[in-house]
């Protein structure tokens, strides 16, 4: 059990490193892109289907006996959001358990319904190799794009006035970075080799899980569309207009004018499109740093990839892949010019943009959501 709260830990942190700036809201209480996205279609053909294998209650019925148990979890760390719009579409209290950095609470039943990212803690609790629990089919998810509440999360960003002064630049960046995530997505076998090799902090065999499901996130919409290797890195703007009214609603600030300021937020507030083509031209700066959310690993795999095969520099660039952890927050570091670009999630930018920062989306990198609820069957059979 040892090897597995350590390597859970590590790897569920990926995703949760607190970049808030603003005062964020208390949560104590609480291949090619087609065939990408048809092994996405199936993903979610699956977590359909399981509510209706025999015996087994139905999403509703399941996520209403949990959260009557008070046995719903989340890190609370950003992505509860997601959590509380859901419970809040089947009339429930938005309260949830905290959960610690590994898949430990489930496994010991303290929580019945637990977070999990689809690229990570899910391959955690199904699969049997090193830091697996090895749950295999008996865990069932409920996603969160089939249920309506997805949020976006990594997303590639910079300042308003880095975009503005420097545009070229970022057109340069944006097309190789899109261009390594490109050629990630059709090959994640390769794709995870890459990241390994330069300082994955997962195992190997974790990378390869994690780099085919996050493939499905950049080349599947939350509709269960396909997003074609031309549209890789575009804006959606019915996701994005969602992931900004659910973050207007269930992102509590307790500073008047952040709130006032979150409230009138509008999309044209924190992204624009108008930098998803480079068209050549000499860039304004040519030494880049990109600060990640987390340490390396599968999660940016586009990067490391568009690094490993010279993208970068074929525009022109010389970059820096910075990596995240601790106390590190992405937000800041490009706000106060640490660093050129972040990657961050929607909220995480919306909440800095409230809280003062003039930020940027400038690609879309994930177009649906990663989190999904995931449960013991045989904990909820009729």
């Amino acid at each position: 059990m040892k090897n597995k709260r350590v390597l859970a830990a590590l790897l569920a942190a990926s995703c949760l490193a607190a970049s808030f700036t603003a005062c964020s809201g208390d949560t104590s209480s609480s291949s090619t892109a087609e065939s990408s996205a048809a092994s996405a279609d199936a993903s979610s053909s699956a977590a359909e289907g399981s509510s209706e294998s025999a015996g087994l209650m139905s999403d509703e019925e399941i996520i209403k006996k949990a959260s009557s148990e008070n046995k719903v979890g989340n890190w609370g760390l950003g992505n509860e959001y997601e959590i509380q719009a859901l419970l809040s579409k089947y009339g429930l209290p938005t309260d949830y358990i905290t959960m610690d950095f590994t898949m430990d609470q489930i496994d010991k039943d303290t929580i019945t319904l637990a977070s999990a990212m689809t690229f990570n803690e899910l391959g955690l609790i199904k699969n049997n190799y090193d830091g697996g629990y090895n749950y295999g089919d008996e865990i069932g998810v409920i996603d969160m794009n089939d249920e309506g509440v997805a949020m976006l999360e990594d997303n590639l960003f910079c300042t308003k006035e880095f975009a503005k002064n420097k545009p070229n630049t970022v057109k340069a960046f944006v097309a190789a970075s899109m261009k390594g995530w490109t050629y990630a997505c059709e090959h994640p076998d390769e794709a995870a080799e890459i990241v390994f090799k330069y300082g994955s902090s997962v195992s190997a065999d974790h990378q390869k899980y994690m780099a085919s499901e996050v493939a499905k996130l950049v080349t599947t919409d939350t509709k269960g569309n396909a997003v074609s290797a031309s549209d890789v890195g575009k804006m959606d703007e019915d996701a994005m207009q969602q992931t900004l009214d659910l973050a207007k609603q269930y992102i509590k600030l307790d500073d008047a004018t952040a709130a006032d300021k979150l409230a009138k937020l509008t999309l044209d507030d924190i992204r624009s499109s108008d930098y998803l083509t480079y068209d050549g031209g000499a860039v304004e700066k040519s030494d880049l740093k990109v600060q990640l959310k987390w340490l390396p690993q599968a999660q940016f795999m586009g990067y490391y990839v568009a690094l490993d095969k010279g993208y970068y520099k074929d525009n022109g660039l010389n970059v820096e892949i910075v990596s995240g952890g601790g106390d590190v927050s992405e937000t800041v570091a490009v706000s106060n010019g640490t660093v050129d670009f972040g990657v961050t999630w929607v909220s995480n930018l919306i909440n800095a943009n409230a809280g003062g920062m003039e930020l940027l989306e400038v690609a879309q990198v994930y177009q649906r959501s990663g989190l999904v609820l995931c449960y013991k069957k045989s904990q909820f059979t009729k």
